[in-house]
């Protein structure tokens, strides 16, 4: 799509925008004529193909938003071509970060609502979704705290639709678990004595990857004793261990885990057809999982399951025996994922054909079962390339919501991260609503992460130090 601006904006990002929203649309040339009248901002757009024009108009929000010459020239698009979405213009990672800037910048509820609807073209029905999500998170954000990370990136197999930082155990990459291991109980030491003397002490503690289970009996077991000896842990909490496949467990890890203080796991059929299972690279022992399951519950965990809708060939009838079987289980939390085809997926590298399914059919035997086991939407994001433009969502008893699942979504709190692809974080408030993010990324490859681990150490307790 050819654009041309009559004024300096980002005309990547309006590109960019335009390649994902309007996917479906030919290549045109788009003419733009911003103009600035006195408390109103004016957006003409004109398209060659269509020999149309047209105009969005809205009053100046000031710094309830940011770039709104831009964000307008993005909406115009979707106006231009009578694109709905029922996300609107918000093609972000996290929605609900508009909605709490809103807020911050002095919006009441009503107002916030209006400009999610008449702005960035929001439903009704999404915004009902940012307001109860928002306000949960408004009563567990903290940023007197910081999260630690702690990442695995072994798996017993990659799943096909996996971006992940993850390597499995019995291919080549395998050979580097042990050194792995040996390492990461040295940035556990490393890590600790600089914590030490940090002016925040750490609130949730979470195990990822990869599959942290991948680790054996005995190397758990001096990982999470290495972090009692050398993390100040006094004022986590919840402690979450991404248990998510079956065939990585048995009932002396969970035994492990809990020995040491996890609370909560996280187990992940994502659905209970096996041959769905099967296509995705994806092992699934149900009698297993079951076993598994019982323990956990019997060692009073709280218990997580991840559940991905379009998968694969799934059809909607196989989608709704899988919801239809998570009434058997007594879970705290339940997150239903979208399928996204990621880049850096073997599933994106493949194919990209998807099966026609019935989105509304499913969220309405979705909405019945949460309804139905007392479950709550707590935090919520999207992703690019998500089928039918719908989200990601995290439901949750009351007083059983996973404080880190809602930090990081919404980029509260500065985050510490060890093991492979670790992305540390330092989230600077720049002004209301806005936040300088600065990263640091742990190397996703276990030789390279062995290799620079002390120079790697180094430079991320710098970026910590200098916004001490």
């Amino acid at each position: 799509m050819k654009i041309e601006l009559n004024k300096e904006l980002n005309k990547r990002s309006i590109e960019e925008f335009a390649r994902v929203m309007l996917e479906d649309v030919a290549e045109d040339n788009i003419k733009y004529n911003i103009i600035e009248k006195e408390n109103r901002i004016s957006v003409k757009v004109f398209s060659q193909n269509l020999n149309k024009e047209t105009e969005f108009q809205y009053e100046k929000l000031r710094e309830k938003i940011e770039d709104q010459e831009l964000t307008m020239s993005k909406i115009a698009l979707l106006k231009l071509y009578d694109k709905k979405y029922p996300w609107g213009s918000l093609m972000g990672v996290r929605p609900t970060k508009v909605l709490r800037r809103l807020l911050i910048n002095g919006c009441t509820y009503g107002e916030a609502r209006n400009i999610l609807k008449n702005f960035y073209l929001v439903s009704d029905e999404k915004i009902d979704l940012m307001e109860v999500v928002v306000k949960k998170e408004l009563e567990l954000l903290d940023k007197e705290h910081i999260n630690m990370y702690i990442g695995i990136p072994f798996c017993p197999t990659k799943c096909k639709y996996c971006s992940f930082a993850s390597y499995e155990i019995n291919g080549g990459v395998g050979k580097f678990y042990a050194d792995f291991v040996e390492t990461l109980l040295k940035e556990i030491e490393i890590i600790g004595k600089f914590l030490k003397t940090y002016n925040k002490k750490i609130s949730s503690l979470y195990f990822g990857g990869g599959t942290p289970s991948t680790l054996t009996e005995i190397d758990l077991e001096r990982v999470l004793q290495k972090l009692r000896e050398n993390i100040d842990l006094s004022e986590v909490k919840e402690f979450t261990f991404e248990a998510g496949r079956e065939d990585s467990l048995n009932i002396k890890k969970l035994e492990i885990m809990k020995k040491y203080g996890v609370d909560r796991i996280s187990l992940n059929p994502q659905s209970f057809n096996v041959e769905t299972l099967k296509r995705v690279n994806r092992r699934f022992d149900r009698d297993n999982f079951d076993l598994i399951y019982k323990k956990a519950k019997d060692l009073e965990f709280i218990i997580n399951m991840d559940f991905i809708i379009g998968l694969p060939k799934e059809t909607t009838e196989e989608i709704l025996y899988t919801i239809e079987e998570i009434k058997k289980y007594d879970i705290d939390n339940l997150t239903i994922h979208s399928l996204s085809f990621k880049r850096a997926s073997n599933l994106f590298k493949e194919s990209q054909e998807r099966e026609e399914i019935d989105r509304a059919l499913i969220e309405k035997h979705i909405n019945n079962i949460v309804h139905e086991k007392k479950l709550y939407p707590y935090y919520m994001y999207r992703q690019k390339n998500i089928i039918e433009w719908g989200e990601n969502i995290g439901y949750s008893k009351l007083g059983k919501e996973s404080i880190f699942n809602i930090e990081m979504i919404e980029e509260n709190q500065n985050t510490m991260a060890l093991g492979g692809g670790g992305i540390s974080k330092i989230v600077v408030e720049e002004r209301k609503g806005i936040d300088y993010i600065e990263r640091y990324v742990n190397p996703k490859d276990p030789a390279l992460y062995i290799k620079e681990l002390e120079k790697r150490c180094e430079e991320k307790i710098a970026l910590f130090n200098k916004y001490k």
